[in-house]
């Protein structure tokens, strides 16, 4: 009983040591936002920079509120295109970074597979991925414009762009970094073309389909911004470049802090832990990020 009460301890011990960890990596963490908000509020109590440049915090606190009732410059700006609603223009974001991954991310990974299967396949697709990662999604967007006017339609295709060719490459880089002899152990035991797809090569580059799945989706959120301001017609990036225009700073940041706040809870609620758990279901080593 004495034994197996100190191992309870043990583990005790040892679970609140790693909460412990995890709490002080979370407040470390929390230090560089602190010291922003903490110079903010000094800027606004001695005016080193006008409201103009740097508003109040207080003031982009108040956006929330006012986007959310009234604020007839946007709905003068848009034309009656959508409401005028920051709730909307959250979810028009966030819808199209679903859809887009969604639609990306499943293609990117079964052609990255093919790829990095197959020498001929490799030969017709590489070059064109090489190509397409090499211009950013940004560049696209007059073109997108020029095809599919302003809406939805031009920041879909930005985001697709960006978020297939990204995770393509990534896995078909990892297909190619699985040892020779596991497919040839598998096909020495009688396995079949899936069978080494789904034992050996999807396994094996797990670690560079997730990899490849943050980057796209954070240069995929970028670029989506980007393609809102120009040829959008609602999201945080319209909101953004409309409250530019009418000189409204305080909504500027707002929209800023709110794609960082995003893409920042849904990588570490989201992807992270996406990440921690397919590569522990394939027995391999995850370190936290």
């Amino acid at each position: 009983m004495t034994a197996i009460t100190e191992f309870s301890v043990a583990i005790q011990k040892r679970v609140g040591r790693k909460r412990l960890l995890k709490a002080w990596k979370f407040l470390m963490g929390t230090v560089p936002f602190l010291f922003i908000i903490g110079m903010w509020e000094l800027n606004t109590h001695f005016g080193w920079f006008p409201p103009i440049e740097i508003p109040p915090l207080s003031d982009v606190w108040g956006a929330i509120f006012f986007l959310q009732t009234d604020c007839p410059g946007f709905v003068a700006a848009m034309q009656q295109h959508n409401e005028c609603n920051l709730t909307n223009n959250i979810m028009s974001s966030v819808g199209r970074v679903i859809l887009a991954g969604f639609v990306g991310i499943p293609l990117g990974i079964a052609f990255g597979i093919l790829a990095g299967m197959n020498r001929t396949i490799s030969g017709y697709l590489e070059p064109i991925g090489i190509f397409m990662n090499s211009v950013s999604g940004i560049a696209w967007i007059p073109l997108a414009i020029v095809w599919f006017g302003v809406g939805w339609e031009t920041t879909l295709f930005i985001m697709l762009n960006t978020i297939f060719w990204l995770i393509f490459f990534n896995t078909m880089m990892g297909v190619r970094a699985v040892p020779k002899v596991l497919v040839q152990g598998v096909q020495t035991m009688g396995g079949s073309y899936f069978d080494t797809i789904k034992h050996v090569f999807l396994p094996g580059a797990m670690p560079s389909i997730i990899t490849g799945m943050r980057m796209s989706l954070g240069f995929g959120w970028r670029a989506l911004i980007a393609a809102e301001m120009i040829g959008g017609d609602s999201g945080l990036g319209f909101m953004i470049f409309v409250s530019a225009v009418e000189f409204k700073t305080e909504e500027v940041f707002l929209g800023v802090i709110l794609i960082s706040l995003i893409y920042l809870i849904s990588d570490r609620y989201l992807l992270v832990p996406l990440e921690k758990w397919t590569i522990e279901r394939w027995g391999l080593v995850w370190k936290p990020t």
